[in-house]
């Protein structure tokens, strides 16, 4: 299921973090401190990494898709770093 801004700003911190999945490999982590946190998984050359995009609300949803949709395409053209 697709974020939404709404279910953003009612997650609620937990004992343990946990991950709100949006699309591409987009998720949102929700840490106990209340903090929440843009991450992307992806894969280069056979391994799993993650890319850190920024904080909620700083970097808002639409952002976040933005930044993700750019990384994906950094990677489809073989940069490593991105």
């Amino acid at each position: 299921m697709a974020l939404t801004d709404l279910l953003i700003r009612k997650a609620l911190p937990s004992q343990k973090p946990y991950k709100m999945g949006d699309d591409r490999g987009l998720f949102l982590l929700v840490n106990p401190s209340g903090s929440k946190l843009w991450r992307q998984k992806y894969r280069f050359d056979g391994k799993e990494k993650l890319i850190s995009h920024g904080t909620y609300p700083e970097l808002d949803l639409k952002n976040a898709r933005l930044k993700c949709d750019e990384a994906r395409r950094l990677l489809s053209q073989g940069v490593a770093r991105v």
